[in-house]
């Protein structure tokens, strides 16, 4: 039985009665404890600075050369927070149902709304660190509005506010690497879990520098290695995004939630050829001021601008009045794809939509001519003005846009589509944040907990700062007040020498398979057969067929790989290699659970279920539970199920319009 550890009493005091009754460890224990965390991103960074300013002894681990670099600099858009500084009728628990229906009633109610509750600390403690979020002329917080919602709850700053809100959680961190907290170790890849008595004590990790094999004791470790959007091979993450660290902690117990919810965003540049690597996300904010529109007639080859007004089809605003540009992403992309598949997509390809400032740049240019006293302006005028007001928004982004397509966004509007982005699946936890492996916790995206089948826009970044900086400093203690007893366990211990000789094992039969593809190409084709069959849209066929297809390419890779260099040193190659070995097991588990999960709900679009609109259809006589897969070795896993229990918000049919 999943024990998820929910709290009694009511929804909205649970949080502040598990704070009052946890367990303790006083500040001497907490100096004998030693915890590791793996990953430095929002999450990561967050939880090692939180956990070393309590007095913990912290081993904080990244495969990039400086935990700067962390895939969290890479959000854009904004952090949502239930301020209400709009005075426009925001509050805790309107973010709280929001979350609930924007993930399609398919997350748990108990961890939504502690996550709402928590949501304005977040801010100050931002502020306080010096995050330079945009003010308002009065100089209190600036605030924009994200998809799924009808408030301005997104704090930003401009469109870097990933990249600004990782500084500060990376000052924290530095200082406590400074006075000696926190031990920090980039350039070092978790390739192992080590447990002792079945609870996780420690990892291996190799160093990718000199390519050793190295031992870590922990009384506890954290998971904050992200999502595992990169087993589609174009999507919006770093190249080096992967999902390493949660499948090794899957394989040695921990349960793995939802694997088949997958988020596509619906503002990404997109794919210009066989090229590329990744895709570019363009933030979702700028569905706050642009207008998406495909033109009315079908294979329209004229440009944007020569097209009128009243021959262009503003379909989200036609298909959602009360939400407009600012419906949830699964169901803007899922819009811009039929769109296109019935013949009215943009740009070469005919796979794009046009997202469209003109509207916007004149009603921003007519409020600023009036603040200059302007009676009459021209439309000259207007457009300057307002041009100004959008570069200062959305500057560098429109910048990014120039220079990655070529093309002026300023003078003609930017062509978007759909591109894999989030996972809202991960690692299963309790309320605790713990896993199904005693000791063994995953924070931010690598776990499952907060986002249901479909995250809001801007929710990224604050369940990654809310379980480092005010979840897992109350959770963790309840674990390990039960530990102070145990004292370091010496790296020599048979556990530690069995799980190192399983990864040289590991590394040894990769590199000496020798055969003639490159792990890029095994990549690329694994992205495929995921995209077309377990992407957008999903059916039974289709899934029963890219199960058979990715058992067949994982034979082929470990038959057929070639990785040049030697396990020794720098190799580029060995590390990603072992990183798309877990892809081609990762992948066939969304497959199944997608397979298995025969409903439509939020990002899981199954084609059988949806209605006659074309909207998800849920069974929630059914499928009312959270996924939570048991590995049973050799390619075989046991689907253990949590039932969702809705106590306070009563699931209906999800509707933007």
């Amino acid at each position: 039985m999943l024990d998820s550890k929910i709290p009694p009493g009511r929804l909205e005091e649970k949080w502040t009665d598990y704070k009052g009754h946890c367990k303790l460890v006083n500040p001497s224990n907490k100096r004998k404890l030693d915890i590791i965390v793996i990953g430095t991103g929002l999450a990561g960074a967050s939880a090692a600075a939180s956990l070393a300013e309590l007095g913990y002894q912290v081993k904080a681990f990244c495969f990039q050369d400086s935990a700067r670099r962390a895939h969290s600099i890479a959000a854009q858009g904004g952090i949502n927070a239930a301020k209400n500084y709009q005075n426009d009728g925001d509050s805790i628990f309107r973010l709280f149902y929001d979350t609930i229906k924007g993930g399609d009633y398919r997350s748990r109610e108990s961890n939504v709304h502690r996550l709402a509750e928590v949501s304005g600390n977040i801010i100050d403690q931002c502020v306080a660190q010096g995050v330079p979020f945009a003010r308002e002329y009065g100089g209190l917080l600036s605030n924009r509005s994200f998809g799924g919602v009808q408030v301005q709850r997104t704090f930003y700053a401009a469109g870097q506010t990933g990249q600004q809100l990782l500084i500060g959680a990376y000052q924290a961190l530095e200082r406590q690497v400074a006075l000696g907290n926190i031990t920090m170790y980039s350039r070092h890849e978790m390739l192992e879990i080590v447990k002792i008595d079945g609870k996780a004590r420690g990892i291996i990790a190799r160093n990718l520098i000199t390519g050793e094999l190295e031992r870590y004791f922990g009384h506890a470790v954290l998971i904050c290695s992200g999502g595992y959007g990169n087993v589609f091979y174009l999507s919006t993450n770093a190249m080096g995004s992967n999902a390493t660290a949660a499948w090794k902690a899957h394989k040695q117990g921990a349960y793995f939630g939802n694997p088949c919810f997958t988020q596509i965003h619906p503002t990404c540049i997109p794919v210009s050829g066989e090229h590329q690597s990744k895709l570019t996300l363009m933030s979702e904010s700028l569905r706050n001021d642009g207008r998406i529109w495909v033109p009315k007639k079908k294979n329209d080859t004229r440009r944007a601008n020569e097209i009128p007004e009243d021959e262009r089809d503003y379909y989200l605003e036609r298909r959602y009045p009360a939400f407009g540009n600012l419906v949830p992403r699964d169901v803007a992309s899922r819009a811009a794809k039929e769109r296109c598949d019935e013949g009215y997509g943009v740009g070469t390809s005919k796979q794009a939509v046009y997202l469209d400032f003109a509207a916007a740049v004149m009603r921003y240019g007519h409020i600023e001519c009036n603040k200059h006293g302007i009676a009459n302006p021209s439309a000259e005028q207007q457009r300057a003005y307002g041009l100004e007001v959008i570069k200062e928004k959305y500057g560098n982004l429109f910048d990014m846009y120039e220079k990655i397509t070529g093309e002026n966004p300023y003078e003609v509007p930017m062509r978007i589509y759909p591109a894999v982005h989030y996972t809202m699946g991960g690692l299963w936890v309790d309320y605790e944040l713990q896993t199904t492996v005693p000791g063994l916790y995953a924070l931010g995206e690598a776990n499952f907990s907060d986002h249901g089948a479909n995250r809001l826009g801007a929710s990224a970044l604050m369940q990654g700062l809310a379980d480092g900086y005010f979840v897992i400093p109350y959770t963790i203690g309840n674990y390990l007040a039960n530990e102070i007893r145990t004292a370091p366990i010496p790296t020599d211990h048979p556990a530690f020498v069995e799980a190192e000789q399983k990864v040289a094992d590991r590394l040894n039969r990769l590199m000496n398979i020798k055969g003639t593809q490159t792990v890029e190409s095994m990549h690329k084709r694994l992205g495929k057969i995921m995209w077309n069959k377990c992407g957008m849209a999903r059916n039974a066929a289709g899934l029963k067929e890219a199960i058979q297809e990715i058992r067949a390419l994982r034979e082929e890779f470990w038959r057929d790989i070639r990785i040049p260099g030697s396990i020794k040193g720098v190799n580029n190659e060995l590390d990603k290699a072992g990183r798309v070995a877990d892809f081609l097991e990762l992948g066939e588990l969304m497959c199944i659970d997608a397979l298995d999960r025969n409903e439509s709900c939020g990002g899981h679009f199954r084609e059988e279920y949806q209605t006659e609109e074309g909207e998800a259809l849920r069974d929630d006589e059914n499928y009312m539970f959270v996924s939570a897969w048991e590995y049973a070795g050799d390619g075989k896993w046991n689907l253990h199920k949590e039932e969702l229990n809705y106590e306070v918000v009563k699931p209906t049919q999800r509707t933007y319009k």
